[in-house]
């Protein structure tokens, strides 16, 4: 270890003055990532057509986005284990800013999948550090009420993006949604460099403290919670709009307002995810998953009805909402002492859980129909859950 880098060994005192400017200076950037990375869904058709490419190819900048995410949050974690966090967060949020002039001036499918790696990198990062830099903003009482702030660019990305692509890319241009995003990077970073303090590198990351983590039961029961949970999500998400097209038979515009209502009450869930996970974020997986669990049935059984089709999805969006705030809450606070490493654990997790799952989502409904895709949702909704609600949350963390 480098014993010129000073670093911190323990997580904020409870009297810790709580830096609010810097956490949403975060929840600008992770806004400016998560708008970045799904803009592509709403220009693939006019982007394809200007780089000569099948859509297909084109949308595989998604998939390369995700990849490289899933890969550099334990990376960049370890890659800069010695650098102050201040420095590294605004060396990704400038990748954010790279990425998307890069991506607003490609003309090969290359250049546009170089853009899309940088932002991978930039994504990865940011998201395998958050949860560590919560906590040393604000007091640990504090600090599941940030990570729901620094959350909320997510909801607002998932909710703005694709129709502020679809819209820019109708009137201005593809090109203009990324120069769009390079200026929402812009504003981040000036942000961030006003408001973040200096951050001494916590822990020490690198493969032996990954394996050590992963032998720790709570980390394991997190881990495993999101490989069932998040898996069923997106198996049931992925495959929304063929069951709203096939159950309840709903047309293309009720099915974007349903779709909205989603979002919104993701929006509200994040609010409520943070406020539970203070109490206790084992309970808040537990409430929230269990909420998930009960929208599918809910679905599986009377979603032939427009109502309830809509009631079902926008709380299952409410409580998925809140479930990242909830378990990353739960990951920091049973590995304080290498917060940043195990928050690197969680991305890979999640990235698998989201491939998974929505694999598994297309064989059940080219196989079994919409039916099958979301009891899927339920019961390993239903599994993720339980898993959870047997292991009890410990209130004091033994290291050592």
């Amino acid at each position: 270890m480098d014993m010129s880098v000073q670093r911190a060994t323990s997580p904020q005192a409870d009297d810790t003055p709580a830096r609010w400017g810097a956490v949403i200076s975060l929840t600008l950037g992770v806004f400016g990532l998560v708008t970045a990375e799904f803009l592509p869904v709403s220009l693939l058709t006019p982007l394809s057509a200007d780089l000569g490419v099948g859509t297909g190819v084109a949308g595989q900048s998604i998939t390369t986005t995700a990849v490289i995410a899933a890969i550099a949050g334990p990376g960049v974690i370890i890659g800069t284990r010695n650098i102050d966090r201040r420095w590294t967060v605004l060396a990704l949020t400038t990748l954010l800013i790279l990425s998307s002039l890069l991506a607003a001036v490609a003309n090969h499918i290359v250049m546009l999948l170089a853009a899309r790696v940088l932002l991978g990198i930039g994504l990865g990062g940011f998201w395998a550090m958050s949860a560590a830099l919560a906590m040393r903003l604000v007091p640990p009482a504090r600090m599941p009420r940030a990570m729901a702030i620094i959350m909320a660019g997510v909801s607002l990305a998932t909710v703005c993006a694709a129709p502020l692509g679809a819209w820019l890319g109708s009137t201005l241009g593809w090109r203009s949604a990324f120069y769009l995003s390079a200026a929402v990077g812009v504003v981040a970073l000036a942000v961030q460099a006003f408001t973040l303090p200096a951050l001494p590198p916590t822990g020490h990351a690198g493969l032996g403290t990954l394996a050590a983590l992963m032998r720790r039961p709570a980390i394991r029961t997190a881990l495993f919670t999101i490989l069932l949970f998040v898996a069923g999500h997106f198996a049931g998400f992925t495959y929304i709009r063929p069951f709203l097209e096939r159950v309840p038979k709903l047309d293309v515009e009720t099915i974007s307002l349903i779709l909205l209502g989603y979002g919104i009450a993701g929006f509200v869930g994040n609010i409520l995810g943070g406020i539970v996970s203070e109490r206790s974020a084992r309970l808040s997986v537990t409430i929230f998953g269990s909420l998930v669990a009960v929208s599918a049935l809910i679905l599986a059984i009377g979603g032939a009805s427009l109502v309830v089709s809509a009631v079902a999805i926008a709380l299952w969006g409410l409580a998925f909402g809140a479930f990242p705030v909830s378990i990353q809450s739960f990951v920091v606070r049973h590995a304080p002492d290498e917060a940043e490493s195990a928050g690197a654990l969680v991305i890979p997790a999640f990235q698998i859980a989201i491939s998974s799952g929505a694999v598994l989502g297309g064989i059940l409904i080219e196989t079994q129909g919409p039916i099958a895709v979301i009891s899927f949702l339920g019961l390993a909704a239903l599994a993720g859950t339980s898993v959870m609600a047997a292991r009890g949350e410990r209130r004091r963390l033994s290291l050592g």
